[in-house]
């Protein structure tokens, strides 16, 4: 019950935020950054695991691009995305994953990685993120219902998404 009462807060927090007749519509990925010692951290992560291909966005934020998607177009901070996805800590410890159905949200009120992040894929296309903690969750950490921490403060995120749906 407490999850439906908090998506449903967050989907009225999110078209409230987003109604589009209105111009808060306007994002700019690049605006918030991470601190250059965040970067290190994740180019750090990048090198030790072997992975060559992320690209770097102007955030700070690392990604691979698996597939594009084939939609006629891309999500905006507006839009309301469904997706596929799984959340990892560097060590391989899966904090959160989509199970049975994809899960639906304003894109306005995820975490600033999964803003910038998710706009570069189309209807179908999927994603890895490599996350810095400001993009993140930051300096919080992230507990369960039992008080257990499941994140960490500061750490760093691969995210990997598949962009379901978009409306």
């Amino acid at each position: 019950m407490r999850k439906i009462l908090v998506a449903l807060f967050v989907v009225v927090i999110g078209l409230a935020a987003c109604n589009k007749k209105n111009d808060n519509c306007n994002y700019d990925p690049c605006a918030v950054k991470a601190p250059a010692s965040e970067i290190t951290q994740v180019e750090t992560y990048l090198s030790g695991a072997g992975i060559t291909t992320a690209i770097k966005h102007c955030s700070g934020l690392y990604y691979e691009i698996k597939g594009p998607g084939t939609g006629s177009s891309a999500p905006t901070i507006c839009s309301y995305v469904s997706v596929n996805y799984k959340g990892m800590l560097t060590n391989g410890n899966i904090f959160d994953q989509t199970t049975t159905a994809p899960a639906a949200f304003p894109l306005a009120t995820l975490i600033e990685s999964w803003k910038k992040g998710i706009p570069l894929l189309k209807k179908g296309g999927s994603i890895t993120l490599y996350v810095p903690p400001s993009l993140g969750y930051g300096a919080s950490a992230q507990v369960d219902r039992n008080n257990n921490v499941i994140i960490p403060a500061n750490s760093i995120l691969i995210f990997d998404i598949e962009l379901v749906d978009l409306q």
